[in-house]
Parts: C-alpha cells; sequence; structure tokens
C-alpha cells in the first residue's frame, strides 16, 4: 500500500513599488491558497518601531544592528490579517502608523540590515506554502521561487491608493505631499546599493492601475494554479 504524498506547494514572490497592493494582494491570495504571508514590508517596520523606542539613528546602520540580536519578530496569521510580535508585544497596529512606515523606508537601506532580514526570511520560508511580498522578494530573498510576480500602477494611481489608506487610518495628509513622499520612497528603493527594486527576469508582470482588487487576485489565483497543475 503506497503512502499518500505531500500535496506541492508554492513559493511565491510578489514585488513591486508602494501602493501598487502588495500588502493587501499578498494577504488575501495566501488565505485562498492556504498559505502562510509573509510580510517583509512589516518586518522592517517591527524593526524600525524598535530603533524609535531607543532613539536611535535611522540612518546609522552601527546603531542600528545591535537590534538585529536584541529583536524576535513573529507573523501570526489570523482571518485579518498578520499579527506581528515582537518581543512578545503585539504591533499589529502600532506599525502601520506613518512615522514608523517611514522610518522603515531609511532603516531598510542598510546592507547588513537587510543581509539579516533575508536570512530570517528564508527561514520562515524554507519549507514553500508560503506568499511574500516585498521589493526584492523574487530576485533576492527567494530567486527560486515557482512563481513570480512583479505588481505596478501608474504613480497617480499609487499615490491615491495610499492616500486612502492613511484616510482610513485617521490620518489627515496633504494629497501632493503624499505624493512626493511615494516618489521619494520610489527614488529610494530603486537606487540603494544593496537589493535595489527590481523586476525579476522571469517574473510575470501585472500593472493594477484601472484593476479592481478582486480582478488582480483573480489573475494571481489563475497563476498559482496553473503553476501548481504545471509541476504535478
Amino acid at each position: 500500500m503506497t503512502s499518500p504524498t505531500t500535496p506541492r506547494k508554492l513559493t511565491i514572490a510578489i514585488d513591486g513599488p508602494a501602493g501598487a497592493g502588495k500588502s493587501t494582494l499578498a494577504s488575501r491570495l495566501a488565505r485562498k491558497l492556504g498559505y502562510v504571508n509573509l510580510e517583509s514590508g512589516a518586518m522592517y517596520r517591527a524593526l524600525a518601531l524598535k530603533a524609535i523606542d531607543r532613539d536611535l539613528s535611522f540612518d546609522s546602520e552601527q546603531e542600528l544592528l545591535p537590534l538585529t540580536r536584541q529583536v524576535t519578530i513573529t507573523l501570526q496569521p489570523t482571518l485579518g490579517g498578520n499579527r506581528v510580535i515582537v518581543n512578545d508585544v503585539d504591533v499589529s497596529e502600532r506599525i502601520r502608523a506613518r512615522d514608523v512606515t517611514e522610518a522603515a523606508s531609511r532603516v531598510s537601506v542598510h546592507p547588513k540590515i537587510r543581509e539579516w532580514m533575508v536570512a530570517r526570511q528564508q527561514e520562515m520560508g524554507a519549507g514553500g506554502g508560503v506568499v511574500m511580498e516585498g521589493r526584492d522578494i523574487g530576485t533576492v530573498v527567494f530567486p527560486n521561487a515557482e512563481l513570480k510576480i512583479f505588481l505596478d500602477a501608474d504613480p497617480d494611481a499609487r499615490a491615491e491608493r495610499r492616500m486612502a489608506q492613511q484616510l482610513a487610518a485617521g490620518n489627515l495628509l496633504n494629497a501632493e505631499a503624499v505624493a512626493e513622499e511615494m516618489r521619494a520612497r520610489d527614488t529610494r528603493d530603486k537606487t540603494r546599493a544593496t537589493s535595489p527594486l527590481a523586476i525579476a527576469a522571469d517574473a510575470v508582470h501585472i500593472d493594477t492601475t484601472g484593476m479592481s482588487e478582486d480582478e488582480v487576485l483573480a489573475e494571481l489565483l489563475a497563476l498559482a494554479q496553473s503553476r501548481l497543475a504545471a509541476l504535478a
């Protein structure tokens, strides 16, 4: 009598610039597939929050490095998305605040910080069955992922989405300030020396401008199911 085989599970890498819809879509795709959603952005925000709490310079890699030996970051899946736990404290809501988001963008440019974070992410996703979003997932973190997706949208659409997110969170911001912040973020992400934002050669590029969230999710599900069928 043969033993049943374990169903194949994909490693899915989703990259793209801020405001392209990566976080929400990765979370929904993971729930649909029964996979774990590894949020790279949440992990960098968690580290940035500790830097804020300790009044460290976001631009000093030397000051930040000791945090990598003192911080334990855990992602706990729930129906509403991941709970983010840092040293046994739930920081899920705090890390979404604007000051933490801005700090994370600056903390994440440091090569040794990224090296440490990539190692943690690879450990968490080693067994497959994960959906991970970020800016260097398909190129650096999981270069052998079975499915790589690059989500994009035109700058105006991305700025509008980010503005809506901030308003929903109770942050009353100027639209031009949000657009300028996003342009600065894009520049940092694309020009940083280590792991810049780039499209993996074998990634499926999806422009989400004018698409609803449900339409993009349906396309991602179809891609995942097609890839699973090809590997069966």
